[in-house]
C-alpha cells in the first residue's frame, strides 16, 4: 500500500465517519444521557462492530452476503428492528428527579458498562450499509501482490483511530450540552428526540438494497 492510498482512505474514512449515521446519532444520544466519559464505553462497542464488519469484507464473506439475498434482508432487518428497538427504549428512558441539591436536576438512570459497549457493537455489527460500503470500497484500497493481512491491519487501525475521534468529538459536543436539560421536561424531550432518530433510521434501512449481482 503506498501513502498516497493511504491518504485517499484516510480522507474516505473521515468523510463516512463524519457522515451522520446510526453511530452518529448513538453517540450524541449518550452524550447527552450519560456524560461524556460513560459514552466512551458506547463507541468502544461501536469500534467492535465496526471491526467486525470490516474483517468480514476483508475475508470475503462480505461479497457472498451481499450475493445471498436471503442472508442480506435477515441482517438488514436484525439490524432495523434493533435501531428501532433501541429508539423506543431511548423513547420510553426513565427520568428520575434528584431534589436533594437546591435546584431540581432530572438524572437518567445509566445502563451498566457492558450493556452500553454491547449496544454500540449491535448497532455498528447489524448496519448493512457498513457492509456494503465495506465490500464495495475496501477492495479499492488492497494491493492484489501484497499480504493481504497486513493491508488489513493498517486499514483497521486508521478506520477505528479516525471514527473513535469523529464519535467522541459527537458525545463531546452533546455532553457540553447537558446543563440544558438539567429539568425533567427538557430530559425527556431529548430522549423522545433521539429516540425518534433512531426509529427513523432504522425505518430507512428496510429501504436498502442490496447491490446487484
Amino acid at each position: 500500500m503506498t501513502l498516497a492510498t493511504w491518504l485517499t482512505f484516510v480522507l474516505a474514512a473521515a468523510i463516512i465517519a463524519i457522515s451522520p449515521g446510526s453511530g452518529a446519532v448513538l453517540s450524541m444520544a449518550h452524550g447527552l444521557s450519560y456524560g461524556f466519559k460513560r459514552t466512551s464505553a458506547t463507541i468502544l462497542g461501536l469500534q467492535v462492530g465496526l471491526l467486525m464488519i470490516l474483517t468480514i469484507a476483508g475475508a470475503g464473506v462480505g461479497s457472498l452476503l451481499l450475493a445471498s439475498e436471503v442472508a442480506f434482508n435477515a441482517v438488514k432487518i436484525i439490524g432495523a428492528l434493533y435501531l428501532i428497538y433501541l429508539g423506543i427504549s431511548q423513547w420510553r428512558a426513565k427520568v428520575e428527579t434528584n431534589s436533594s441539591q437546591r435546584e431540581s436536576i432530572a438524572v437518567t438512570e445509566v445502563p451498566s458498562w457492558q450493556r452500553r459497549v454491547m449496544t454500540g457493537f449491535l448497532t455498528n455489527a447489524t448496519n448493512p450499509k457498513g457492509i456494503i460500503f465495506m465490500v464495495a470500497v475496501l477492495p479499492q484500497f488492497i494491493t492484489r501482490d501484497a499480504d493481504l493481512l497486513p493491508q488489513l491491519l493498517i486499514l483497521a487501525v486508521t478506520m477505528c483511530t479516525i471514527d473513535l475521534i469523529v464519535m467522541h468529538s459527537y458525545a463531546f459536543a452533546a455532553s457540553s450540552m447537558q446543563r440544558y436539560f438539567r429539568n425533567a421536561g427538557a430530559m425527556k424531550k431529548q430522549n423522545r428526540f433521539f429516540g425518534g432518530v433512531l426509529i427513523a433510521v432504522g425505518a430507512a434501512l428496510f429501504f436498502v438494497k442490496r447491490s446487484p449481482s
